[in-house]
Protein backbone atom coordinates (compact mmCIF):
# COMPACT_ATOMS: atom_id res chain seq x y z
CA UNK A 1 0.00 0.00 0.00
CA UNK A 2 1.29 3.69 -0.99
CA UNK A 3 1.89 6.40 1.01
CA UNK A 4 -0.72 7.95 -0.67
CA UNK A 5 -3.14 5.06 -0.30
CA UNK A 6 -2.34 5.28 3.41
CA UNK A 7 -3.24 8.72 3.90
CA UNK A 8 -6.33 8.40 1.83
CA UNK A 9 -7.40 5.34 4.42
CA UNK A 10 -6.37 8.01 7.56
CA UNK A 11 -8.74 10.91 5.77
CA UNK A 12 -11.72 8.60 5.93
CA UNK A 13 -10.88 7.59 9.74
CA UNK A 14 -10.63 11.54 10.75
CA UNK A 15 -10.95 14.39 8.40
CA UNK A 16 -9.31 16.92 10.99
CA UNK A 17 -5.84 18.11 11.07
CA UNK A 18 -5.07 17.72 7.26
CA UNK A 19 -2.52 19.80 5.19
CA UNK A 20 -2.74 20.66 1.32
CA UNK A 21 0.41 18.96 0.43
CA UNK A 22 -1.63 15.30 2.01
CA UNK A 23 -4.42 16.68 -0.39
CA UNK A 24 -2.33 17.15 -3.43
CA UNK A 25 -0.63 13.84 -2.99
CA UNK A 26 -3.93 11.46 -2.75
CA UNK A 27 -5.18 13.92 -5.62
CA UNK A 28 -2.59 12.46 -7.79
CA UNK A 29 -2.43 9.20 -7.20
CA UNK A 30 -6.42 8.53 -7.36
CA UNK A 31 -6.19 10.39 -10.94
CA UNK A 32 -7.94 14.13 -10.30
CA UNK A 33 -6.72 17.31 -11.44
CA UNK A 34 -5.17 19.84 -8.88
CA UNK A 35 -4.73 23.67 -9.99
CA UNK A 36 -3.48 26.39 -8.48
CA UNK A 37 -3.58 29.42 -9.81
CA UNK A 38 -0.86 31.35 -7.53
CA UNK A 39 -3.83 32.45 -5.05
CA UNK A 40 -4.49 30.63 -1.49
CA UNK A 41 -7.01 27.91 -3.03
CA UNK A 42 -6.12 25.17 -4.98
CA UNK A 43 -8.99 23.28 -7.06
CA UNK A 44 -9.60 19.93 -7.41
CA UNK A 45 -11.52 18.27 -9.99
CA UNK A 46 -11.88 14.73 -11.72
CA UNK A 47 -12.42 13.77 -15.61
CA UNK A 48 -15.79 12.95 -16.23
CA UNK A 49 -17.57 14.14 -13.25
CA UNK A 50 -19.10 17.74 -13.14
CA UNK A 51 -17.17 18.81 -9.67
CA UNK A 52 -14.72 21.06 -9.13
CA UNK A 53 -13.84 21.40 -5.38
CA UNK A 54 -11.96 24.91 -4.41
CA UNK A 55 -9.96 24.13 -1.03
CA UNK A 56 -8.29 27.25 0.92
CA UNK A 57 -4.76 25.95 1.42
CA UNK A 58 -4.45 27.47 4.88
CA UNK A 59 -3.69 24.83 7.68
CA UNK A 60 -5.03 22.98 9.09
CA UNK A 61 -8.05 22.25 7.00
CA UNK A 62 -11.23 22.46 7.94
CA UNK A 63 -13.06 18.62 8.15
CA UNK A 64 -16.01 19.51 5.44
CA UNK A 65 -13.11 20.08 3.18
CA UNK A 66 -12.27 16.84 2.99
CA UNK A 67 -15.46 15.55 3.61
CA UNK A 68 -16.18 17.06 0.26
CA UNK A 69 -12.44 16.04 -1.17
CA UNK A 70 -13.27 12.38 -0.29
CA UNK A 71 -16.60 12.43 -1.75
CA UNK A 72 -14.79 13.71 -5.34
CA UNK A 73 -13.03 10.78 -5.19
CA UNK A 74 -15.50 8.43 -4.96
CA UNK A 75 -17.47 9.91 -7.52
CA UNK A 76 -14.39 9.91 -9.66
CA UNK A 77 -14.01 6.38 -9.01
CA UNK A 78 -17.25 5.09 -9.33
CA UNK A 79 -17.86 7.15 -12.71
CA UNK A 80 -14.53 4.80 -13.64
CA UNK A 81 -16.16 2.03 -12.94
CA UNK A 82 -19.69 2.51 -14.39
CA UNK A 83 -19.97 1.24 -18.06
CA UNK A 84 -20.07 3.06 -21.04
Amino acid sequence: MSRAEKLLEKMRRNPRDWRIEDLVQVAARQGLQVRNDGGSDYIFSAPGVDLHLSIPSRRPIKPIYVERFLALIERATSTELEPS
